[in-house]
């Protein structure tokens, strides 16, 4: 038996408009059927976003302390901050999330020493609050950043997404384009979406090395 031996199969952004469009029963025949879809594209990934699916995303940044300086914004492209530690000589130590609440309710907040506590500030540029107040200059702060899926902007870009996400994602723009263009498949296509979110959901939960979940409490699509 002959195979390919290929294993590069990858769509851009206009192949995945295209199928969803015509699982909607539609064609792309013009530049606004072009841009609705783009947008619905970009939606749709926020959503996945606001739900802690991309975990395809996290990145591990450094970030060098300054004495007597609590606080540093993060790149804007940082959804979230999933684990901090400081490294001190070589030693790694671990940091507490706190909650503003939290953190507001600290009543020395200009103590000085090692870091052993954090609050993340999820401004348009997050900043990230330590406490105590760094003593040196020598520390580093490491955390795991959760951040954005790059959009879809140009249809000739690609996706970045990992494979087992491309049916998801199909599925997932066939249904926010059946809302808006062709409501008599709404239904249909959002059985579809659920079924293949659930499957890539799952294999991230079964199979994924990363010792975090994303976030599926009262999740449903409407």
């Amino acid at each position: 038996m002959t195979v390919s031996g290929s294993t590069d199969f990858e769509l851009d952004v206009a192949d995945y408009i295209e199928e969803a469009y015509e699982r909607c029963g539609l064609e792309l025949r013009t530049g606004y059927d072009l841009n609705t879809a783009k947008r619905s594209l970009n939606l749709m990934l926020a959503d996945w976003a606001n739900r802690g699916l991309n975990q395809w995303t996290i990145k591990q940044r450094t970030q060098v302390v300054t004495a007597s300086d609590g606080e540093y914004d993060l790149g804007t492209d940082v959804i979230d901050v999933l684990g901090v530690i400081v490294r001190r000589s070589g030693t790694d130590f671990a940091m507490e999330r706190v909650s503003r609440d939290e953190f507001l309710a600290i009543p020395t907040k200009t103590t000085t020493g090692r870091p052993t506590q954090f609050f993340l500030d999820r401004q348009l540029t997050p900043n990230l609050k330590i406490w105590p107040i760094p003593e040196n200059s020598t520390d580093t702060i490491v955390y795991d950043a959760l951040t954005r899926i790059d959009d879809a902007d140009n249809a000739v870009n690609t996706m970045a997404v990992p494979f087992r996400f491309y049916p998801c994602l199909a599925a997932g723009l066939a249904y926010y384009l059946a809302i808006k263009r062709a409501p008599e498949r709404v239904q249909l296509l959002k059985s579809v979406y659920e079924e293949e979110i659930n499957r890539a959901i799952d294999e991230d939960r079964d199979r994924s090395s990363f010792t975090i979940s994303p976030s599926l409490k009262d999740y449903r699509i409407v």
